[in-house]
């Protein structure tokens, strides 16, 4: 049984977390999430959800397994984690973490890479590396900074600080807080929107926040063009200008649309 797998209904796709209680960043887990992303990439799916099997979402690295080990070992183990979550911030699809309990270390760092992440108040996401005098090496301190600030992301990584997941949303680190017991129902609800939304549109919105966050508002509007015209050709931009003409010509607010991704 793997530690993580693919699978896929329909337009969504689903990279689970499948080692419960604690859904621990070891080898293994390395090696089934470098397969799932792989799977995930070559299919025709709309939307990526991630999400993990048991009370928690993840504890992060195993760090039983890591005593001994030599550096370059260390650093290879690391870089594989690495490829895989940069992985999943390259698909052209939008992405959803699914997190529930707790969401420590490579865990917390994981739901980072993705657009949307949707938790209940009493997730709790947390740093945990300075416990063990490291620091977030998959990407957790430069991506907290970009969403809370240098100062927020210097406290939580150095202090090692739980988030919960209501602060986690104030903040802007959780983008849609579900109230107890409504978890799945919230996700569900915004993964059906994303599957029949503009997915051209959606990648298109990826990549240019992507050259914002490399090199500001100055690199975005130099980018901005040449990612969003040839939308103005695709099927679904067509039939939403024709969609939202009629309705204009109704004096009415455009109704929603169901895209074909196309």
């Amino acid at each position: 049984m793997k530690s993580i797998r693919f699978e896929r209904d329909g337009k969504v796709g689903s990279i689970v977390l499948a080692n419960p209680p604690y859904n621990r960043l070891d080898t293994e887990f390395a090696r089934c999430l470098r397969e799932a992303v792989h799977e995930a990439s070559e299919s025709d799916i709309r939307v990526l959800v991630v999400r993990a099997e048991g009370p928690h979402f993840s504890l992060g690295g195993e760090v039983r397994e890591w005593p001994g080990k030599d550096l370059n070992w260390f650093r290879t183990f690391v870089a594989e984690v690495n490829t895989s979550y940069r992985a999943i911030e390259a698909l052209r699809i939008p992405t959803v973490a699914v997190v529930q309990g707790l969401a420590l270390g490579g865990g917390f760092e994981l739901a980072l890479n993705c657009d949307f992440i949707v938790a209940e108040a009493d997730t709790v996401f947390r740093c945990v590396e300075v416990t063990t005098a490291m620091l977030p090496i998959a990407g957790a301190l430069q991506r907290l900074a970009e969403r809370v600030g240098r100062g927020r992301a210097s406290r939580f990584a150095m202090l090692g600080e739980g988030i919960p997941g209501s602060e986690a949303e104030r903040l802007g680190i959780v983008t849609h807080l579900a109230e107890p017991g409504t978890l799945e129902r919230v996700a569900n609800e915004l993964v059906a929107r994303l599957a029949d939304g503009p997915t051209l549109s959606y990648a298109a919105t990826r990549t240019l926040l992507k050259a914002w966050s490399g090199g500001g508002v100055a690199a975005a509007d130099t980018a901005m063009l040449d990612i969003t015209m040839p939308l103005y050709l695709t099927e679904d931009a067509t039939r939403g200008f024709a969609h939202t003409a009629k309705a204009f010509d109704r004096d009415e607010e455009p109704s929603d649309m169901v895209f074909h991704g196309k």
